[in-house]
């Protein structure tokens, strides 16, 4: 293929793929180490980290996009990941709660930063159209794999070894993704069309707030983060707890949702070139809301079994794709190539601003009023952001805007696609 010829992105896309694994596997340990310490109330502990972690995304995701042209980026990238390889090293000989807060803190507050620069960089290194779409497919394909194969794998781990190794697995993932980033040609970014920091953070969000589409995206993202908050804050307790599963049941029945996403990757690029983006995601927040829905209506009847949960985590896995998925090519299609870095950062930030209400409602509400209320809470939150979503995205901007812009901008000058960008 094509876009793997090109020595630069193959190397930048080996290192996406190893540290999405080794997030994966810390997610998975995370949990685990959460209900070593807290047993019960592993939920809240769980869901007052992710909390943390959402707090860095949030704060930290735009000033680094902001900050970005002003430093070497293939340096920056690199002491970002090496970071991330030496506090998830610590993550074992914590004995207290806080030391995971504080941990937690470090791993994402780098993490934040890492993302949307490493977004920035592929359109640099990947310059033809047609490419960089392929390689937006390809980092959501390999996102959907790490969320399918990273549980499976620490499922295997964890029938031979202790959930810590896994967190050394991680830390030698982020410390070879780094390597990895060092051996790449990456260009420094151009100048920023604005001389202040904070004007170039906020860029982004100012695109997404009067941009009918993306606004669109802003409730899309509660709507996956309210289904996927049950799924990544509740299963640990729900699967030790209500079905008495070990840990490696844990991390397979996160792989139930991992292959929904995989399934949905798998068909979703053929889908794509015929249906609208805006069609499929809004498929996919009827999905989520059917999944949560039948979720309260498992628990609540008492019917908590092993292939009912399964089946309904699947089904969340396959609603989360069918939104994600699109995501990266409507925002790709509603700005010019200048702006790219902004609104990827906007909607980083945007998209964990929903995680960042959701989290505390499964892993607080969830752990001292039960799962009914809390996911009751959720399936709310998500039937919300799904007809807030179609009241703020029209219809006729659905397929026509971004497939024609997408097509137009490789025959028009780059000073004209910011006009096409807006008239969109």
């Amino acid at each position: 293929m094509r876009l793997f010829a090109n020595r630069d992105y193959r190397h930048l896309f080996g290192a996406q793929v190893i540290a999405l694994f080794g997030t994966g596997l810390t997610t998975v340990a995370l949990g685990l180490l959460a209900y070593d310490l807290a047993g019960p109330r592993a939920g809240m502990v769980l869901g007052t980290a992710l909390t943390v972690k959402m707090v860095m995304y949030v704060v930290i995701a735009p000033l680094a996009a902001a900050y970005v042209d002003r430093l070497p980026r293939r340096t920056f990238l690199f002491v970002l990941d090496a970071i991330r390889g030496v506090v998830v090293l610590a993550l074992p000989l914590v004995t207290e709660v806080w030391h995971i807060y504080v941990l937690i803190g470090l791993l994402q507050a780098a993490s934040a930063a890492f993302t949307p620069t490493f977004q920035a960089v592929i359109p640099d290194i990947v310059t033809d159209e047609a490419d960089y779409t392929r390689a937006l497919s390809a980092s959501q394909v390999a996102s959907t794999m790490e969320s399918l194969l990273s549980p499976v794998l620490a499922a295997v781990a964890l029938s031979f070894m202790s959930f810590n190794w896994l967190f050394l697995g991680t830390s030698a993932g982020f410390l070879a993704s780094a390597l990895l980033v060092l051996s790449t040609r990456i260009p420094d970014a151009g100048p920023s069309t604005h001389t202040k920091a904070w004007d170039k953070a906020a860029a982004g969000i100012r695109t997404f707030l009067k941009t009918p589409r993306l606004r669109g995206i802003m409730a899309l993202n509660l709507v996956v983060a309210a289904a996927g908050s049950i799924v990544i804050v509740n299963t640990v307790n729900y699967v030790r707890d209500e079905l008495g599963g070990s840990q490696s049941d844990v991390a397979w029945m996160l792989a139930a949702s991992g292959t929904g996403t995989l399934l949905a990757a798998l068909v979703l690029p053929r889908v794509l070139d015929r249906i609208a983006p805006r069609t499929v995601m809004m498929t996919g927040a009827g999905v989520l809301v059917g999944g949560t829905t039948a979720a309260v209506t498992l628990i609540a009847a008492g019917l908590t079994t092993w292939a009912g949960t399964a089946i309904i985590w699947t089904v969340i896995g396959i609603g989360m794709a069918l939104i994600i998925t699109p995501t990266g090519k409507v925002l790709r299609a509603s700005v010019d190539r200048a702006a790219i870095p902004e609104v990827f950062a906007a909607q980083f930030s945007l998209s964990h601003l929903a995680w960042l209400i959701t989290y505390p409602v499964a892993g607080w509400l969830g752990t001292s009023v039960g799962f009914i209320l809390a996911w009751s809470v959720l399936v709310v939150l998500a039937g919300m952001g799904a007809i807030g979503a179609l009241l703020l995205w029209p219809r006729q901007d659905g397929r026509g805007a971004t497939t024609s812009l997408v097509t137009t901008s490789r025959h028009v000058p780059s000073t004209d696609r910011s006009t096409l960008a807006k008239a969109a």
